[in-house]
């Protein structure tokens, strides 16, 4: 027994509810069987016009046709093409000018320093959480800041010992 607002399927004779956007127009459920159906149905029902019996076939539409063609060669033709993505590829942040704070005032601005997330793929929570609480700051522009200061000081120890070492064994 039919339920309020379903309709009988003009292909399969199932019930079905119709699309609530398309009640009015809608005839056939949404199996494939159904949808080839009343997609035939429509394509028939269209050349049946008088308007449209010739439409394929008259010199105009040919020459239409034929001027597309012309235009567009090799269209369905070959494998399809990838689609581009919808991303842009990863651009690395380049910090702008950094305002006056307490903690910015002790950082010298390196010139193309890097985002805190091109330092690390993953940065570990204890070492954002030491960093947070010995410098007292919670934003991580404070943070990416004060890491960037020491990974600069850590590199100025390591080339400062390294030339140290060079020279006591040239000296040696």
């Amino acid at each position: 027994m039919a339920q309020s607002g379903q309709r009988k399927c003009l292909c399969c004779g199932r019930l079905f509810h119709p699309d609530r956007r398309n009640r009015e127009r809608q005839r056939y459920c949404a199996d494939t069987e159904c949808r080839r159906a009343s997609k035939a149905a429509s394509q028939a029902a269209w050349l049946a016009q008088v308007q449209n019996c010739g439409y394929f076939r008259d010199p105009v539409h040919i020459a239409r046709v034929q001027a597309w063609r012309a235009a567009n060669p090799g269209y369905g033709r070959g494998r399809p093409r990838r689609a581009a993505a919808l991303q842009d590829p990863l651009i690395a942040q380049v910090p702008e000018a950094i305002e006056e704070s307490a903690i910015r005032a002790e950082i010298a601005a390196a010139p193309g320093a890097v985002a805190l997330q091109d330092l690390w793929v993953a940065p570990s929570p204890v070492l954002v959480g030491l960093i947070a609480h010995l410098f007292e700051v919670t934003l991580q522009e404070d943070i990416a800041a004060t890491t960037r200061r020491l990974v600069q000081l850590g590199h100025d120890l390591i080339h400062r010992s390294q030339h140290e070492d060079s020279q006591t064994t040239a000296a040696a």
